[in-house]
């Protein structure tokens, strides 16, 4: 089919054609993709997160240059790229600030996900290859986090590795095996740092090749949840369907412009963000004898790391830390499963009932303040606001074949609104 679609065209391009299907990848995927015409605000995010992750691997090889991976060199070699090599600070300050403006397009791509039904059928690998990069992406935040050998990095890192020797019988050889030595050393840094400049960054490219493909095979959801491709017209153009190119591709690029006006605002006037980007204690150098005060992970880790100390009793004759561990690692597996849990006949929050828009934003809020809690120091009361919102999380999921099978819908209609 592709072979056919590529005969005839004139030129170089035609000349291309014969031996690789450029113009039918370009039609199958942009100018003869048909996108629902009714996407709105929420659908910027996906593009974004393309953008984000371009800005993160070029300025990701500019840094390696420059970038001593051992415990000697590392703390040293970031403040030489931010001192002396020239444009060394703006990469720095792109890289660091693209890291949470990555986690940010991802978590709101996510949402709308969840908003509009985008993990239901036909779209349940979809969604799963949506999971797996945020699985992999948490992985590859969490390697370069140790990289610039700071306070925060090594203790960070310290206590993250850590949770793996709670888990029984296999866990002290687990850690050991993680850290590739008794404790976090150089040995442990040159394996992050491997990790997060060739491993893993391979293993995203190529799952969100994957993604790209699952969404365009099935196609786009919309804010309706109505299947374009049930309604075409004589000529099989989906009635509600425009090409992808040029309309989104230039839609798109008006949210490019927006978000590269604030994106630039935080790495020009607030590259640290408060702290919460680059915090203080990673300005000094990491030192295995001086504790922090408080050790707490990046702001985008901070709602599983609540959950994580939100377990306060052991079960089972088993320490609560090794439960901490299970519910923060529940609390990311339960995300795979979501496309079976919902049991609702229709897709879009718009109409589903009241029950499914009270959960949502329960769990939205929730999500929400265990990452406010998660970066704060521990007290009684803090562990209490977690555990009460550590339980609402899971109800969402965990309640949700009920809540949406006994709610009353209200009836979709069989085109696109908007």
């Amino acid at each position: 089919m592709a072979g056919s679609r590529n005969k005839g065209n004139p030129g170089l391009m035609g000349w291309i054609d014969d031996r690789f299907p450029a113009t039918a990848m370009w039609e199958d995927h942009l100018s003869k993709y048909y996108a629902p015409k009714n996407f709105n605000f929420w659908y910027f995010f996906g593009s974004l997160a393309l953008l984000v992750l371009v800005n993160q691997i070029l300025t990701g090889i500019w840094l390696t240059m420059s970038y001593n991976p051992s415990a000697e060199g590392a703390f040293a070699s970031v403040e030489y790229i931010m001192r002396d090599v020239e444009y060394g600070w703006i990469l720095r300050y792109l890289h660091s600030t693209g890291a949470s403006a990555f986690f940010v397009v991802v978590y709101l791509h996510m949402f709308r996900g969840m908003l509009y039904g985008s993990y239901r059928k036909p779209r349940e690998l979809v969604w799963i290859f949506g999971m797996t990069i945020y699985l992999a992406l948490m992985a590859e935040a969490f390697m370069g986090y140790l990289l610039p050998w700071g306070q925060m990095s090594y203790w960070g890192a310290q206590v993250i590795v850590s949770l793996f020797g709670a888990i029984p019988v296999i866990g002290p050889d687990l850690q050991q095996w993680i850290r590739g030595d008794y404790l976090i050393s150089g040995i442990t840094l040159n394996r992050f740092f491997a990790l997060h400049v060739i491993a893993l960054p391979i293993v995203i490219l190529a799952l969100v090749v994957l993604h790209i493909i699952a969404l365009h095979e099935v196609g786009s959801n919309n804010p309706d949840g109505i299947e374009i491709k049930e309604k075409k017209d004589a000529n099989g153009v989906p009635l509600d369907g425009i090409p992808f190119h040029p309309y989104y591709t230039v839609k798109d690029i008006v949210g490019v412009v927006v978000f590269l006006f604030v994106f630039c605002t935080v790495v020009f006037w607030f590259p640290e963000g408060g702290g919460y980007f680059l915090e203080k204690p990673n300005f000094e150098p990491a030192n295995p004898l001086k504790t922090p005060n408080h050790i707490a992970p990046v702001w985008y880790f901070t709602p599983f790391y609540a959950m994580l100390r939100a377990v306060t009793y052991p079960l089972f004759g088993v320490d609560a830390k090794f439960w901490g561990v299970v519910v923060m690692g529940a609390a990311i597996a339960i995300l795979f499963v979501l496309p079976w849990l919902d049991r609702s006949p229709v897709k879009s929050v718009r109409y589903k009932g009241m029950l499914s828009k009270l959960w949502l934003l329960i769990f939205a809020v929730s999500f929400i303040i265990l990452g406010v809690l998660g970066a704060l120091p521990s007290t009684p009361g803090r562990t209490m606001v977690s555990q009460i919102c550590t339980v609402l999380y899971f109800a969402f999921f965990i309640l949700m074949p009920f809540y949406t099978r006994m709610e009353k819908t209200k009836p979709v209609p069989e085109r696109v609104t908007g």
